[in-house]
């Protein structure tokens, strides 16, 4: 089969044998916002042309399904189950022959009946090997999501990577970073005042004020702001979905090796133990798909 994570920046195609095992991967910088309309088909003809036959399936998930996407797939509530989610593929059928299924996101209710959704993360979830625990997947957006015996249970949405870069970039935060290699004191002392904020200290809105301030007065050198900040942002996430979900006791982190990395130091960081999952979650679990959907 062929599997394809087609996010909003980026595009990830996989062949994938009989067996599962990733036989080829290819990936252009074309997601969805670089794609014009109507050219969804010519980007995937022109990157994977060569591997599509009639009786190869074709699954493909993430923002590709969104409403600026190729075709608009439903949200399914949870929790949900993988067999949900295989029921509910979208075809899309190519112009050439064949067709491309694209999977449903997913979507939760708070408690205030406020929505939390994702795209591309719920394929991710199912090429893990976890039953019962917490998926920690890091990114623009990261998302925590409890899995419960096979099920997609519940999760929560932090905007970590889109702030990051945001204050990095366009504000005066970013003025006073010297250096974007990595300083692992500053880091460190980022998560931890993330997780565990003075009392009387204002809260993150004005920690992040401080991010100027320690280096206006050298408290910390401008070389180590830039992961002051991470740091700072990534404990703020995780004392935050830790509150969302005490009851968790296996956790794995699943995304970039990188970024999978920073977050284990946190998560140690605060005393918590967790595990990377292998790379490819996406493909795996497009392939799970494949294996579930109905002729």
């Amino acid at each position: 089969m062929i599997g394809l994570d087609w996010g909003t920046t980026s595009l990830r195609a996989y062949r994938l044998l009989p067996s599962g095992e990733v036989a080829e991967a290819r990936s252009a910088p074309q997601g969805i916002l670089q794609v014009p309309a109507g050219g969804f088909e010519a980007v995937l003809l022109n990157l994977v042309g060569d591997w599509i036959t009639p009786n190869v399936p074709v699954l493909a998930s993430g923002m590709v399904g969104s409403r600026q996407g190729w075709v608009e797939t439903p949200y399914l509530p949870l929790p949900c189950s993988p067999e949900a989610l295989a029921d509910h593929l979208v075809p899309v059928p190519l112009q050439q022959g064949g067709t491309v299924h694209v999977v449903p996101g997913v979507q939760y209710a708070n408690p205030q009946g406020r929505m939390d959704v994702m795209r591309g993360e719920e394929t991710q979830a199912l090429g893990t090997t976890l039953n019962t625990g917490l998926l920690i997947l890091p990114g623009s957006h990261s998302k925590w999501v409890q899995v419960q015996d096979g099920l997609l249970k519940k999760h929560i949405t932090f905007l970590t990577g889109e702030l990051f870069a945001a204050l990095h970039q366009h504000t005066l935060l970013g003025r006073l970073m010297t250096a974007t290699d990595p300083h692992e004191a500053a880091f460190a002392q980022g998560v931890r005042d993330g997780l565990a904020p003075a009392a009387g200290s204002g809260g993150l809105l004005h920690q992040l004020f401080e991010v100027r301030t320690l280096g206006l007065f050298e408290q910390l050198p401008g070389e180590g702001l830039y992961d002051y900040l991470s740091g700072l942002l990534m404990g703020t996430e995780i004392r935050e979905a830790c509150a969302a979900f005490p009851e968790a006791t296996e956790r794995r982190v699943v995304g970039a090796s990188a970024l999978s990395k920073r977050y284990l130091q946190a998560l140690a960081l605060a005393g918590l133990s967790a595990v990377a999952e292998p790379p490819d979650a996406a493909a795996r679990g497009l392939f799970r798909l494949a294996q579930l959907r109905k002729p």
